[in-house]
C-alpha cells in the first residue's frame, strides 16, 4: 500500500507538481516607423542654451525646486544638468539612457561636476526602470520617436509617476521616420495607455512643440491597447 499512499500525497493540492512561469504581457507593435538611434546629442549645449531652450522646456513643464525628476533618453546630460540646478539641493534627478557606454559618460560627467542630487540608471528599450510612485515630472525631449515598443514603455512608465505627475514630451512634428512625432499620434499612443493630455504647445527653442500628459484612471491591460494607425 506505500505506492498508493504516495500518488495520493502527490495528488492533495498542497503544492504544484509543476511549476508554472507567469505569462509574460503581450503589447501591440507600433504601427507606425521607429527611428533609429542615431546620436546622444541633438544639438551643441552652446547652441541651446542661446535659445534658452532648458529654461523654456522648463517653464512650460512647471518644474520647480524640490521636485523628483527623471531625464529619460538623458544622453550626454544637456538636460540632466539643467534639472538639478533648477531642483535644487533638495530636489532630485533620475538621469536614464539605454546604451551602457553613454550611462557611463554621464555619470563620470555627474562625479566630475559633483551633482549631489542627480543620479544615473540604465534602463531598457522597453522599460525605463524606474521606481514606483516617485516622480513629480518625467522628461522625454527628442526621443520619443525611438522608442521601439512605445505602449509597453508608456504601460511600464505609468507606475513611476506620483498621483499629480506629468510626462512632458519634447519632439518634432514631423513623420516618426524623419525624427519626429505627429502631435495627433502623439496624443493616440498616449491615451491608448490611459493618459489625458494636459497641454501642448509650440516650442521653436527646442526645434518643435511640448506636451503634457497626467496618468488617469486604471493602468489598462496590455491585451486591451490598441495601436493607433497613421492616416
Amino acid at each position: 500500500m506505500v505506492l498508493p499512499m504516495l500518488a495520493l500525497c502527490a495528488c492533495d493540492g498542497s503544492k504544484p507538481l509543476i511549476k508554472r512561469e507567469p505569462k509574460e504581457p503581450v503589447f501591440p507593435a507600433a504601427d507606425r516607423p521607429v527611428a533609429s538611434i542615431v546620436s546622444t546629442r541633438w544639438s551643441n549645449e552652446e547652441a541651446r542654451d542661446r535659445l534658452n531652450e532648458a529654461g523654456e522646456v522648463m517653464n512650460k513643464g512647471e518644474i520647480r525646486k524640490g521636485m523628483t525628476v527623471a531625464d529619460i533618453g538623458a544622453g550626454e546630460g544637456y538636460y540632466t544638468i539643467r534639472l538639478a540646478a533648477r531642483v535644487g539641493k533638495d530636489g532630485r534627478v533620475l538621469a536614464e539612457d539605454i546604451i551602457p557606454a553613454v550611462r557611463d559618460q554621464l555619470a563620470e560627467r555627474v562625479a566630475r561636476e559633483d551633482l549631489a542630487n542627480v543620479s544615473v540608471k540604465l534602463g531598457e528599450a522597453n522599460d525605463p526602470k524606474l521606481p514606483e510612485a516617485s516622480f513629480d515630472r518625467v522628461l522625454m525631449v527628442h526621443m520619443y520617436h525611438e522608442i521601439e515598443q512605445p505602449y509597453e514603455f508608456l504601460w511600464r512608465l505609468r507606475p513611476s509617476l506620483k498621483p499629480d505627475g506629468l510626462v512632458v514630451v519634447v519632439d518634432a512634428n514631423r513623420p516618426t521616420q524623419n525624427h519626429g512625432t505627429p502631435p495627433a499620434l502623439l496624443k493616440c499612443e498616449f491615451a491608448a495607455v490611459g493618459y489625458t493630455q494636459v497641454d501642448t504647445d509650440d516650442m521653436p527653442s527646442a526645434g518643435g512643440y511640448i506636451a503634457t500628459f497626467r496618468a488617469s484612471g486604471p493602468r489598462p491591460a496590455p491585451e486591451a491597447i490598441r495601436a493607433c494607425r497613421l492616416g
